[in-house]
């Protein structure tokens, strides 16, 4: 319901932070997260089930509106220093992965006689927090831009997703959130049934989670330095690594390397595919542009997590990682149709 709640509120939170400014849009944001939290305590103390998905939901909707971070970012610069600047927002999923589990395991019994009523409270309180920085701290910031730029008429949406370019991100970042998603969900289930601990099930999402965001550190740099399409083809062959690291094996060190590479993977094609989705649209076209990129990333890790239990219960887990193969083969017809693209332009010019 994270996941679903995330992805209906895209949208929405898409054309709020267009209409009232990101600083309101995302305090609302971060409210909904304190909301869902707060709610959350009260399923928990009445052992109210549905109460509970609600405000799980809720919190869900406020990471429709955390995605839109890294884009702020990336907006608040220019076109060469955007990478940079999405690297560095996601550099803060490193605190997230080594700081949230030890707060869950701090807080889980912090309420006498009511397990994880204390966590989910944290949840609020940690959102609270969000709305407090946002609300107090951010501005937003806008790169130089002549007034030729700022004359120019916004285009249709489809002239917008016509392009190469625009083509290429959102099938990154679709592809990331599904792959990474879908292998990462059965990841601990497959770990169990192969009769490994639950404790080593969460030991294998930890550094999965270091994966994700410790490359954050320097995949701008990267960017910058060897260009997006290398740093997208790295990405691609280190899913691909980790897909053939768990079919070929099922050992402890196995799950180890698949959900490392996976991570890393994913950082690499996320801050590239975001990348090339800021370079897509003018700043008048902003709002209903990343409304449609977020929506369907959102509809893809969607898809990928309501699916992973059932592939892996139906085909198990090699099979499973076989089925990623053709999501990054999508992806990376698209990427070669941006390349070919970008080396007509100077032609054409």
């Amino acid at each position: 319901l994270i996941t679903v709640g995330a992805a209906f509120v895209t949208v929405l939170a898409a054309f709020i932070i267009g209409r009232l400014g990101r600083r309101l849009g995302f305090a609302i944001g971060s409210l909904s997260g304190a909301t869902g939290g707060l709610i959350s305590v009260w399923a928990v103390f009445h052992a109210n089930f549905w109460v509970f998905c609600a405000g799980t939901a809720l919190v869900g909707a406020y990471q429709g509106f955390a995605q839109f971070y890294s884009i702020a970012a990336a907006d608040s610069v220019d076109r060469a220093h955007k990478s940079r600047a999405i690297s560095t927002v996601l550099a803060g999923g490193v605190l997230a992965a080594l700081i949230g589990p030890a707060l869950a395991a701090w807080t889980m019994n912090l309420i006498p006689n009511v397990m994880f009523a204390g966590a989910y409270l944290m949840v609020a309180v940690l959102a609270l927090l969000s709305t407090i920085l946002v609300l107090s701290l951010y501005r937003d910031v806008e790169p130089p831009r002549s007034a030729a730029e700022d004359a120019l008429p916004p285009r249709p949406l489809g002239v917008i997703t016509r392009q190469p370019i625009f083509g290429a991100g959102v099938a990154t970042t679709m592809a990331a959130a599904a792959c990474m998603v879908f292998v990462m969900t059965a990841a601990p289930l497959a770990a169990v049934a192969c009769h490994y601990s639950i404790e080593d099930g969460a030991h294998i999402i930890q550094l999965h989670l270091i994966g994700m965001f410790a490359p954050s550190f320097f995949s701008g740099r990267l960017v910058q330095r060897f260009g997006v399409a290398p740093i997208l083809m790295l990405g691609i062959g280190l899913i691909a690594v980790a897909a053939a690291t768990a079919i070929s094996s099922q050992a402890l060190a196995a799950f180890y390397v698949t959900l490392f590479c996976l991570g890393v993977g994913w950082n690499f094609m996320i801050v590239c595919g975001t990348t090339l989705l800021a370079q897509s649209y003018r700043p008048n076209e902003r709002a209903k542009t990343q409304a449609l990129s977020g929506l369907l990333g959102n509809i893809a890790g969607t898809i990928a997590a309501v699916s992973a239990g059932v592939a892996l219960q139906s085909v198990g887990w090699s099979l499973l990682n076989i089925g990623i193969l053709p999501i990054l083969a999508l992806c990376l017809v698209m990427i070669v149709r941006w390349v070919q693209a970008r080396k007509a332009e100077p032609a054409a010019a």
